[in-house]
């Protein structure tokens, strides 16, 4: 019973906290919801039960779905534990479950050397991002070497033949890869990192 309640009042804050963020008056999200001010009113504060069919308008008006309104606040999910997942001369860490938001994953990584060969460089649709946090980087993309220092960042479309290399010693970055990057670059899977 108590964690009903719990979820209930956190529905409730998160309600409100998506309004008032938005600059939104209870009228104004009242024309978004065609839910009555009033209404809205005692439903942020408790005074009034929240109805499975009034959360369907409010999400909507919010621009979130029910199940990120409704979604239990547990803390299993903050920590993540990642582990390594060595495969020739790179360590692979996933920092996320998953994919998260627009089907981004994200990954650190140690990149040992350079690219052993550019007739190996991949090409997959999607786009990577990537940011240098120690060491140098080198960018193969198409006919380019472009080196990125720790500190920068960089962005491209994975449509032009790519690899990633280390210049002069190892190098860290922190990579995001869209969906169908997630899948080329073979992040491990949940399963493993739990």
């Amino acid at each position: 019973m108590e964690q009903e309640v719990d979820l209930d009042s956190l529905i409730r804050r998160r309600i409100r906290a998506l309004r008032t963020s938005r600059g939104w008056t209870l009228d104004a999200m009242s024309t978004r919801s065609s839910i009555s001010p009033s209404n809205l009113s005692r439903i942020e504060t408790g005074n009034r039960r929240i109805a499975v069919d009034q959360l369907i308008p409010i999400a909507r008006a919010l621009g979130v779905t029910v199940d990120d309104l409704v979604a239990g606040d547990d803390d299993e999910d903050v920590i993540i534990r990642p582990e390594k997942d060595q495969q020739s001369g790179r360590t692979i860490w996933a920092l996320a479950r998953g994919q998260g938001p627009q089907e981004m994953s994200v990954a650190k990584m140690r990149i040992e050397g350079p690219v052993k060969s550019t007739d190996d460089m991949g090409v997959h649709p999607g786009r990577d991002w990537l940011l240098v946090l120690s060491g140098t980087a080198l960018l193969h993309l198409g006919g380019r070497r472009i080196p990125i220092e720790a500190g920068n960042a960089a962005e491209f479309s994975t449509m032009t033949p790519h690899a990633i290399g280390a210049l002069d010693g190892p190098v860290e970055i922190l990579a995001i890869w869209s969906k169908d990057s997630h899948k080329a670059h073979a992040v491990p899977t949940d399963s493993r990192r739990r």
